[in-house]
């Protein structure tokens, strides 16, 4: 498996920029990105196939993420948190030493979409200089046809060059390390990092802004349907079960990170999947499990043993170990990746102080809320001191990735709720009978048969009764789950300790809530959580 290097050329930027004398590998396929990769020393192959590659930073870089602060983006922008504004000439400033930079290099050109559905898509030109970030996009970015390919042009053009550092101190940076978007000009840049997931996630950023001006929903959630075209939507953070619930063998995947919601479907963002596979159960899970032995896999900081082989027990680089795979691999997979509007919105939180119900149905304001509030909560670590569950509350699931105000993708997905006729339900994969140390991690055997009789219609003739304190609808009996399970406090030993609980967990989604209250009707503040009950 060999390759060889491309004459120089000038390589089109477009905006009126142009890379000299580079070395333009365009839109190479796999076995040449694998020979590149191994020459260039980036990875090595697997005895059971896939490319494996370690990295200088092994997961996101969330606090040196930028977007260009214009006449486009002063008023659109969410500016806070993860939102940090960036003055247009740093980003003119770092692109033209980027450029220069780049001349007479090797660099790897894809040319793909982002969305599956063509009303909505955006033609994408990724520029790196890795050939592993390169099939990294290939398998997870969506790819043309050759006729597509033939007339392409691109929408947004990413140039990613982690070799290229900036300096903090005269280029108006955090650090060395940058990802900058500037929707005017229609461009990221990024250097310092070789996370190979700061591609993907920028162009998700990107539909993340575009979208709702054209009334279409952009979600970080899974996505799969049923034999009866019921389409199901899981919103959930790391460690809630996204992933596992939505990976049903009698439900067809539609994606696992990404999607839009249209006036008429959901349709994925991707070509491909990220799984993190550390710990990776091979009978739990696989689907995933198997693309970390085949051919044309990208496993990110995966240890190999002395024969060549992926050890997904080994977090000794990072717990967060990766494989990006095509969509291909999973062969229950819906065609096209695009399913019907949802009949079914599941948000998942795994909630360690062992408060919330393991299914409750939420109102259209509750609706709004828990998507705003996107709540979770880490068990205890190994810091001396720590003994308490850490809440986390992450806006709309997924906060790095949204650039509107939270206000705005509620209330798009409230309008798509309320159109669509779909039900939406809070599901607690965490823990139930007291909070963590105390209780039991919620059995994944009641959770699938729970999300099984709310995506059968099992749960539309049950009876629903009201908790107090998040004033959540209960199914009061559902078949085959004992009643105590489904009622969090009945399951409590000491209801009296469950009530102190609850009215803490209750303060701190009250808290969390103060910084968006200006941007949402009173309607959603009034669901609120009452610590008072």
């Amino acid at each position: 498996m060999t390759t060889s290097i491309p004459a120089t050329q000038d390589f089109d930027l477009g905006n009126g920029q142009t890379i000299r004398n580079a070395h333009i590998h365009l839109n190479p396929d796999v076995d040449a990105l694998y020979a590149d990769a191994i020459r260039l020393g980036e990875g090595v192959k697997a005895a059971t196939g896939p490319l494996t590659v370690r990295t200088n930073k092994t997961g996101r870089s969330p606090k040196d993420r930028f977007i260009v602060e214009d006449e486009l983006t002063k008023d659109t922008v969410w500016w806070g948190g993860f939102n940090t504004p960036i003055a247009p000439s740093v980003f003119d400033n770092l692109l033209a030493k980027m450029i220069k930079y780049a001349e007479g290099r090797e660099l790897f050109v894809q040319d793909v979409y982002a969305g599956t559905d063509k009303n909505y898509r955006i033609a994408c030109q990724m520029i790196t200089e890795m050939a592993y970030h390169s099939l990294f996009i290939h398998n997870m970015f969506v790819r043309p046809t050759p006729e597509e390919l033939a007339n392409f042009k691109p929408d947004w053009t990413v140039l990613n060059i982690p070799s290229f550092r900036a300096d903090p101190a005269t280029d108006g940076t955090r650090t060395d390390t940058f990802i900058i978007v500037n929707f005017s000009k229609k461009m990221i840049i990024a250097g310092g990092t070789q996370y190979a997931g700061e591609n993907k996630k920028g162009i998700f950023g990107v539909l993340n802004y575009l979208l709702p001006a054209q009334g279409v929903m952009p979600m970080h959630c899974s996505a799969n349907v049923g034999d009866a075209g019921d389409t199901a939507l899981f919103f959930g953070l790391s460690g809630t079960g996204k992933t596992t619930l939505s990976a049903d063998p009698s439900r067809k995947l539609i994606g696992d990170d990404e999607h839009g919601w249209t006036d008429t479907s959901v349709f994925n963002f991707e070509g491909g999947c990220y799984a993190k596979v550390i710990n990776l159960n091979p009978e739990a899970e696989p689907i995933i499990f198997r693309t970390t032995r085949t051919y044309g896999t990208v496993l990110e900081n995966v240890v190999l043993d002395a024969e060549g082989v992926p050890d997904l027990n080994d977090g000794s680089l990072t717990e967060n170990t990766r494989s990006a795979y095509p969509i291909e691999e999973v062969d229950n997979r819906q065609p096209g990746s695009i399913g019907g509007i949802p009949k079914n919105v599941v948000f998942l939180t795994a909630d360690a102080y062992g408060v919330l119900p393991p299914i409750s149905r939420l109102t259209p304001e509750q609706t709004m809320y828990q998507f705003i509030s996107g709540f979770t909560a880490k068990i205890p670590g190994t810091e001396e001191g720590v003994k308490e569950p850490s809440p986390t509350f992450s806006t709309c699931f997924g906060a790095p990735f949204m650039p509107r105000h939270p206000g705005e993708y509620a209330a798009l997905l409230a309008q798509k709720v309320k159109e669509s006729g779909a039900k939406v339900w809070l599901v607690n994969t965490g823990w139930t009978g007291g909070k963590y140390g105390e209780g039991h991690r919620m059995s994944i055997k009641h959770t699938r048969a729970l999300l099984n009789a709310a995506l059968s219609g099992e749960l539309d003739d049950v009876e629903f009764v009201k908790e107090s304190f998040f004033d959540l609808e209960i199914p009061k009996e559902v078949s085959g789950i004992p009643a105590e399970v489904l009622n969090p406090r009945e399951a409590w030993a000491d209801a009296a300790a469950y009530d102190e609980t609850a009215k803490k967990l209750a303060r701190m989604f009250r808290d969390n809530f103060k910084r968006f209250e200006d941007g949402v009707d009173k309607s959603v503040t009034e669901s609120m959580p009452n610590p008072d009950a």
